[in-house]
């Protein structure tokens, strides 16, 4: 298969590349309205015109992921290679909370994805770590890699997870080193939501691809929900065992007694690199093929369209349904993206979208409720939509980073800590860094 595009990431002082978020690859397809770019929708007025970077880690190689410990001023910082940092007192402590380098493969899109810690972590003391594993038993010769989901138990201190309390919860047999997702989030129903992207290549189609209902374009992880668990959102209950698995399924699943396998959450999707939840609301940037990028608000059993759809327009065909046949689990709508915008020719574009958090905190007043977000090829500035009064389609336009604009290289990953404020991470000229957004000066 020829790669028309791939999305590289430098990788700081190393000279290293990997494409994280995904990658572009032939089969663009026609829109699904008149042929036309995707609209520009207008800019909000009350919103600030830039913000500012706070450096909080410098030094890093590929930062993806932070999280905040909850009884302590402390963060833990996970990075690409397999490494996740102690952020405490105002520096980087020497003593790793993990270091998986040994165990995980990295380079392009695999390497240690994401890390959550148990809701109850200052109790409970059980953090989650997604990571590329090589081919574990299980995952078929010809495939890429396997997808890793462990659980890790933490010292008393809460510095330190313990590599011998290790336990596998899921392995995923990965077709393809790319579509790799990554990211683990807790919702507020104390469950965990586990993104997984389409299982690599272009179109969904080709080696580790099943057959799904659309003849369009062959293949296709995304609209199939019964042989594997790729393309979907799944969500588990790791506080309970049932059925053989080391952790239990919830009982309102939405494919729980149906025709599917019950893990699935919500599908559809090509790549959810990342995910955040607010109030209730679970947000998944998944990351687009050859024409559109898209942030979906997603729901439980929804279908995200891919890759009968991208972003809100046909893919691969002139003309496609916006619902399943009435075979197809009743007939089920394809659920249109909040946001949406072009690889190019808009005021917002790129093409791997990095999804964020809704800004909670006290920083910078006038981005309150709204949403920052980014995309790994635009460097120098972030973007930002705001929730219509309507509902539908949110707004959204560039929010620029001023004078700190050339901090800021590749976007990774945006975090949030319990106050509400939001940290992004990246990399910049000469290495990754972990920044807090702040207010312009």
């Amino acid at each position: 298969m020829d790669h028309t595009r791939r999305r590289l990431l430098r990788l700081g002082a190393t000279g290293a590349a990997a494409g994280l978020a995904g990658c572009t690859l032939p089969g663009g397809g026609g829109d699904g309205d008149d042929g036309t770019p995707t609209d520009e929708l207008p800019a909000e007025t009350d919103l600030p015109d830039a913000v500012g970077l706070e450096p909080l880690v410098e030094g890093l190689r590929a930062p993806l992921d932070i999280v905040f410990a909850p009884d302590a001023d402390r963060a833990y910082v996970a990075e690409q290679q397999g490494i996740i940092h102690t952020y405490g007192d105002g520096v980087l402590r020497d003593d790793p909370f993990l270091d998986l380098r040994d165990t995980v493969t990295a380079g392009g899109e695999k390497g240690l994805l994401g890390v959550a810690l148990h809701p109850d972590f200052a109790d409970d003391r059980r953090a989650f770590v997604r990571y590329s594993a090589p081919s574990r038993e299980g995952t078929p010769s010809d495939y890429s890699h396997t997808f890793v989901l462990a659980e890790f138990t933490a010292t008393a201190d809460g510095r330190r997870l313990e590599r011998g309390s290790e336990r596998t919860l899921l392995e995923i047999p990965e077709p393809q080193s790319n579509h790799n997702a990554g990211d683990i989030r807790f919702g507020p129903d104390g469950l965990l939501y586990v993104g997984v992207g389409d299982g690599g290549g272009g179109g969904d189609q080709g080696t580790g691809h099943v057959d799904d209902w659309y003849d369009a374009v062959a293949g296709g992880n995304g609209q199939d929900v019964t042989e594997n668990l790729l393309g979907s959102v799944l969500r588990i209950d790791v506080d309970d065992r049932e059925g053989g698995r080391p952790y239990a399924i919830p009982d309102d699943n939405p494919l729980v007694d149906g025709d599917g396998l019950d893990e699935h959450y919500a599908w559809g999707f090509r790549n959810p690199y990342r995910m955040a939840f607010d109030d209730g609301d679970l947000f998944v940037g998944d990351v687009g093929q050859s024409d559109y990028e898209e942030v979906d608000l997603v729901e439980k059993g929804g279908n995200y369209g891919w890759n009968v759809k991208e972003g809100r327009h046909c893919y691969g065909a002139g003309d496609c349904s916006d619902r399943t046949p009435d075979e197809v689990r009743g007939g089920e709508p394809l659920v249109d993206p909040i946001v949406e915008y072009p690889h190019s020719g808009g005021a917002v574009s790129g093409i791997s979208v990095i999804g964020g958090q809704v800004y909670r905190g006290d920083t910078v007043p006038g981005l309150a409720g709204a949403y920052v977000f980014g995309d790994l090829q635009v460097e120098g500035h972030l973007f930002v939509a705001t929730r219509p009064d309507a509902g539908g389609r949110w707004p959204a336009r560039t929010l620029d980073l001023g004078d700190d604009a050339d901090r800021l290289g590749r976007l990774l990953s945006v975090g949030r800590d319990a106050g509400g404020e939001l940290y992004v991470l990246g990399t910049g000229a000469n290495d990754g860094a972990v920044y807090r957004l702040v207010a312009a000066e």
